[in-house]
């Protein structure tokens, strides 16, 4: 297996810049940009790579420096576990403020690892900044590089420096942090092993989204904490199972509207973040709190997942602290959720403790699976040889009550599967028959935890 890329880490105070240089390397708003200190707490990391050298790149939550996040201590520590694995450093600096304390210890630190660094003063198009440059000299590093993050000026001259130092390391594999799984490969597989599956792990504020991923992935990637809203930036890491690459993207817990707009810029961004992740995934997998059963807010966060066309799973945590001896436990759990969500009927239920990893090796066969049904095409013959049988035995209803006969079907599409079904009149299927034809075509194909779109057309004469 070819190595993985070089990484290369963005550390420094809070509030100088590195998200904004994350971004602008990458091409992307991955990271959450505000003006308060301390808004990134997990590292973030996405492929990046400058004339023709690939590496991975790192944006870590500020070290040191004034900060009145009450998770600082952790995200202090999730920023020394990724310097303890860097090929390289950048250390970023403020050009307008100078030289600060601050900035010794970080630069104590870095010496202390061993690790090459390069010094990045940024905010250097602020003319309060210009010729301070200087002074940063007294750290002990060299090359200095004077850069804009946010215009992009001398940011190409610093990833010059940054590609020299990584030299002609083999770039390796694509991207990401890995791990296996446990468990056994299901039958069907969703693509061919070397395609990437992103899978948006979503839910409210506090279900075990990051412990999940976690779990997962083996190692502490992100952080985890009891306060809601720990997790802000959209963080994803890639794991192999069973030669298949999963992409896996913790987001933000999403609460209702009106409290987010209550819950400031970063939170807005935040929520914003994990619907873009649900958007770009594959499968979603729900996550919901077991001790607290399915809120409102669960099939809130479900319908945006439906109406994007993502497979989905409903995964059940926490189970470790609701476990009964009842044998009609799980049934009356489920049968409570399923009240709830009714429109995600089609998506299987897993109960899971992510802090013991009961079960955790289920989420990702589970969502391979779903993958599959996605993806799975049905021959036009045996499509209409259904519709036949099923429309002799429970013919068509429109909603005007019209005779309608389905002459012809054909599926038009993957992720969603969806189905266009051609009549003898230019009519929609009355809803409950509509919802009829989806379950037939779902017990009948087999098509798991995936929404299915249907389509009504007269045909042409």
């Amino acid at each position: 297996m070819p190595r993985k890329p070089p990484s290369v880490v963005l550390v420094g105070r809070p509030n100088v810049g590195k998200s904004t240089l994350f971004n602008r390397i990458i091409g992307s708003r991955r990271a959450i940009v505000a003006p308060v200190a301390g808004t990134t707490r997990d590292a973030l990391a996405r492929p990046a790579s400058w004339r023709g050298i690939a590496f991975e790149l790192f944006d870590t939550g500020g070290l040191y420096g004034a900060s009145e996040d009450p998770l600082h201590d952790l995200v202090v520590r999730q920023g020394q576990r990724a310097i303890a694995s860097a090929d390289l450093l950048v250390f970023l600096v403020d050009g307008r403020e100078g030289l600060v304390s601050g900035d010794d210890e970080i630069a104590h630190e870095l010496r202390r690892s061993g690790l090459p660094v390069l010094i990045a003063v940024n905010k250097t198009d602020d003319k309060r900044a210009r010729g301070g440059a200087a002074e940063f000299y007294q750290l002990g590093f060299e090359p200095i590089t004077e850069i804009s993050a946010e215009h992009g000026t001398g940011v190409g001259e610093l990833l010059d420096e940054i590609v020299q130092r990584l030299g002609a390391r083999d770039p390796g594999q694509a991207v990401g942090s890995e791990a296996k799984s446990e468990g056994e490969p299901p039958p069907e597989r969703a693509a061919p092993a070397h395609e990437e599956l992103t899978v948006a792990i979503i839910g409210r504020p506090n279900v075990g989204k990051s412990s999940l991923l976690n779990r997962l992935l083996k190692e502490e990637r992100v952080l985890v904490s009891e306060t809601p809203g720990t997790t802000r930036d959209a963080i994803d890491a890639v794991l192999t199972w069973h030669r298949r690459r999963f992409r896996i993207v913790d987001t933000a817990g999403m609460r209702r509207p009106g409290r987010v707009r209550g819950g400031g810029q970063v939170e807005a961004v935040s929520v914003a973040g994990a619907k873009k992740a649900i958007f770009d995934a594959d499968v979603v997998a729900l996550l919901v709190d077991s001790k607290e059963g399915a809120a409102d807010q669960d099939a809130a966060i479900g319908g945006e997942a439906d109406r994007a066309g993502r497979g989905i799973v409903i995964v059940a945590n926490k189970w470790d602290l609701v476990k009964s001896a009842d044998q009609q436990f799980v049934k009356k759990f489920d049968d409570e959720l399923r009240r709830k969500m009714r429109f995600l009927d089609y998506a299987p239920i897993l109960h899971i403790s992510a802090l013991t990893g009961e079960r955790t090796p289920k989420v990702l066969e589970t969502i391979d699976r779903i993958a599959a049904s996605r993806r799975k095409r049905i021959p036009t013959p045996a499509l209409n040889k259904f519709v036949e049988s099923v429309t002799a035995a429970n013919p068509p209803v429109s909603p005007q009550r019209k005779h309608v006969r389905i002459l012809y079907a054909a599926q038009i599409g993957v992720a969603p599967p969806s189905f266009v079904f051609f009549t003898n009149v230019a009519t929609t299927f009355h809803f409950s028959y509509e919802r009829f034809l989806i379950n037939q075509l779902r017990e009948h194909f087999g098509f798991l935890g995936t929404p299915i779109r249907i389509q009504v057309r007269r045909r042409a004469k």
